[in-house]
C-alpha cells in the first residue's frame, strides 16, 4: 500500500484487489444528516452550492473527517450539466429537480444542445481543491445516467409511474434514441472533466431505471448508458454503475461497461454476484431504514452485508441508496468504525 489514491482500499476494491479492510462509503454522505452541512448551507440554494468551488471542497470533506469513510463524493447534483446546458431547471426543497419547460416532441429535443466542457469548470476547479486537501484519500465523481436524466426533463420533475417517459419510449423510438445520444454525450463530457481534474473512480447514478423490465433496459436504454461508460474506458479508473429496483436488472448493468455494480438493499450480495458477471466488483447494500433501529440490529445487518460480500472478487460496503436526511451521524461513524474493526485482514 502506498499514499496514493490509486491504491487505497477503495480502488483497490473495485478492482478486485486484496484489501486490508473492506472500505466503506455513503450515498449522499455529504448532506442533509450533518448539522454542519446544513450550517454551511444556510441562505444558499442548491444549484448555487454547486456552482462555488469553495463550498463544494468544505462540504465533500465534511463526511470524511467526521466519519472516516475510505472515500469522497463530489457534493454535485445530476442535474448540473442540464442547467450548464441551458436547461430552465430548478431544485426545489422537498421536491427535487422542477422542469420549466419539458421536453415532449422533435422541437424540444433539437433545442437541448450539447456540454461545452468549460461550462463546468466551476466543477474542476472545486475536483482539483479536493484531490489537493485529500492527500490518499480517493475523490468519487458521478453524473446521472441518460435514463435518470431523460425521466426529469420529459416528466417535468420526480415522477413514480414515468409515462410521458414511457410514452415516448415506446411512441416515438427515434426521437427518443436522439433524446438519450444526447444527454450521453453531455454526461460524458461532465465526466470526463471531472476525471481530467483528478478524481479516482467515477459512479454512473441511474436512480430510476428499476421502473424498466429487462427488455426494455436492453432496448432503449443500455446502449446509451454504455455510451457514456465505453468514453471512459480510456481513463484508467473504475466505473461504478448504480440503480435503485435494479436486481433484475444487474447483468445487463454491468454488461454496459461497470466495473462495479451498486445493489440496493433488495438483492442480497451473494445473490447479487453471480448477476453482475465475472470480474466485476459490487458495492452495498445496507438498507438504509436500518441506522434508525437500536445499534444491535444495526450492527447485525452490517455484519450480515459484510458476509455476503465476501462472495465477491471486491466489495465495497455502502448503503442500498442515500443516507436519509434524519439519520443520526454519530450511527454512520459507528458503522464506519464496525466495517473497518470486522473486515481488518
Amino acid at each position: 500500500m502506498t499514499n496514493s489514491p490509486r491504491d487505497s482500499a477503495f480502488v483497490r476494491a473495485c478492482r478486485g484487489e486484496p484489501v486490508p479492510h473492506t472500505p466503506v462509503w455513503f450515498m449522499r454522505q455529504a448532506g442533509r444528516s450533518l448539522p454542519e452541512y446544513r450550517k454551511i448551507r444556510e441562505g444558499i440554494g442548491m444549484l448555487d452550492s454547486c456552482r462555488r468551488p469553495d463550498l463544494v471542497t468544505e462540504i465533500t470533506l465534511q463526511p470524511v473527517r467526521r466519519h472516516g469513510v475510505d472515500a469522497a463524493i463530489l457534493f454535485s447534483d445530476i442535474v448540473v450539466p442540464l442547467v450548464a446546458s441551458g436547461v430552465d431547471l430548478d431544485i426545489v426543497a422537498g421536491t427535487g429537480p422542477v422542469v420549466a419547460s419539458p421536453i415532449r416532441t422533435a422541437a424540444d429535443v433539437a433545442r437541448l444542445r450539447l456540454l461545452d466542457a468549460a461550462e463546468v469548470s466551476f466543477v474542476s476547479e472545486a475536483v482539483r481543491l479536493l484531490t489537493a486537501s485529500l492527500g490518499a484519500t480517493p475523490l468519487i465523481g458521478f453524473a446521472g445516467a441518460p435514463f435518470t436524466l431523460a425521466s426529469y426533463l420529459i416528466e417535468g420533475g420526480p415522477s413514480r409511474t414515468y409515462v410521458k417517459t414511457k410514452a415516448m419510449m415506446y411512441g416515438e423510438p427515434a426521437l427518443w434514441d436522439e433524446l438519450l445520444s444526447k444527454l450521453a454525450s453531455i454526461t460524458l463530457t461532465f465526466l470526463r472533466a471531472q476525471v481530467a481534474a483528478g478524481v479516482s473512480a467515477v459512479q454512473l447514478f441511474d436512480s430510476w431505471a428499476g421502473a424498466l423490465s429487462e427488455a426494455d433496459y436492453l432496448r432503449y436504454v443500455q446502449p446509451h448508458s454504455a455510451a457514456v461508460l465505453g468514453g471512459l474506458a480510456s481513463a484508467g479508473i473504475p466505473r461504478i454503475h448504480f440503480g435503485v429496483g435494479t436486481g433484475l436488472l444487474l447483468h445487463a448493468m454491468g454488461a454496459a461497461g461497470a466495473d462495479v455494480v451498486g445493489v440496493d438493499w433488495r438483492t442480497p450480495l451473494d445473490r447479487a454476484v453471480p448477476q453482475v458477471g465475472e470480474g466485476r466488483s459490487v458495492q452495498g447494500n445496507l438498507d438504509p431504514a436500518v441506522l434508525f433501529a437500536p445499534w444491535p440490529a444495526v450492527e447485525t445487518e452490517a455484519r450480515r452485508v459484510l458476509s455476503e460480500g465476501r462472495v465477491a472478487r471486491g466489495h465495497i460496503f455502502n448503503l442500498g441508496h442515500g443516507v436519509l436526511p434524519e439519520t443520526d451521524p454519530e450511527v454512520l461513524t459507528r458503522l464506519v468504525a464496525l466495517i473497518h474493526e470486522s473486515s481488518t485482514r
